[in-house]
């Protein structure tokens, strides 16, 4: 996709790699960028079933560049680095700035993704990391909502994502001190999914038992699960309605049942 992510197709999962290893995929302006734009273009892709978000090297994402923290100790004439800057500005005609877009164009992708988590996610990695639906994540990973060292807040969308997994308190606690959180602890707070010795060959596994069912459901659950939080129970109910609505009798939902007793696998046609 771009010298700083890659993207293999198989089967309808993507596998979607951060590809700075020797930066611990530190995320720098042109990572933002490759993060925005690798989301748009799979989010236009009626193909993919499934997202594997992954890190090259020793660790999913270690955070922002730490050379572009040095900028913000008011070393340089602007008291701050301008790509840094730069991606707290608003991100025209969406709902987020550029750092928040570079997570929640995951979050707000129609399919489901995956986050296979080694080494660090750190600060702006966490968040990527809570960005995705599902975290698997190996036990000697590390999880840090890091900015309280560096005098900031996680605002690439982890305020709203951390709550909704660990609760309020804990979600404070975290951000308040900065402190170091196992891949044994994450799963135990509820922060990640599964614990795996292996979370890239797990995660795969998982996509393509994914990706083998019917698109317009999975994709249909997805909307679901995401809206909930922010609507009525009326409002669930009435969007549960309309969706199943939609679903009952459509080509997809037939394959899956035809498929099912012909014991065969299913032939699924791309969402429209």
């Amino acid at each position: 996709m771009t010298d700083r992510i890659s993207v293999t197709m198989n089967g309808g999962v993507a596998d979607v790699r951060l590809n700075r290893p020797e930066k611990m995929n530190a995320l720098d302006g042109a990572m933002f960028k490759a993060l925005i734009d690798t989301a748009d273009h799979l989010a236009e892709d009626s193909s993919v079933r499934c997202v594997v978000l992954s890190g090259e090297g020793r660790s999913f994402c270690a955070g922002l560049d730490f050379e572009s923290f040095q900028g913000m100790a008011g070393d340089d004439e602007s008291g701050g680095d301008a790509a840094v800057r730069d991606i707290t500005q608003a991100d025209e005609g969406r709902i987020t700035h550029k750092g928040q877009q570079a997570v929640y164009g995951w979050t707000s992708l129609p399919v489901p993704v995956i986050a296979a988590i080694s080494g660090h996610a750190l600060g702006g990695g966490i968040q990527l990391a809570l960005g995705a639906d599902i975290r698997i994540i190996s036990p000697d990973a590390q999880m840090s909502v890091l900015e309280s060292r560096w005098g900031l807040i996680p605002d690439m969308t982890g305020t709203q994502s951390l709550i909704n997994l660990v609760g309020l308190d804990v979600a404070k606690e975290l951000t308040f001190t900065g402190r170091i959180v196992s891949g044994t602890e994450a799963v135990e707070i509820g922060m990640a999914t599964h614990l795996s010795d292996d979370p890239h060959t797990m995660a795969m596994e998982l996509a393509q038992d994914i990706a083998a069912k019917s698109p317009d459901a999975v994709r249909a659950a997805k909307r679901l699960f995401n809206e909930a939080p922010k609507v009525s129970t009326a409002e669930g109910f009435a969007a549960e309605r309309a969706e199943i609505g939609k679903l009952i009798g459509s080509p997809n939902q037939v394959e899956s049942v035809k498929a099912f007793f012909e014991k065969r696998s299913p032939n699924f046609a791309d969402p429209s």
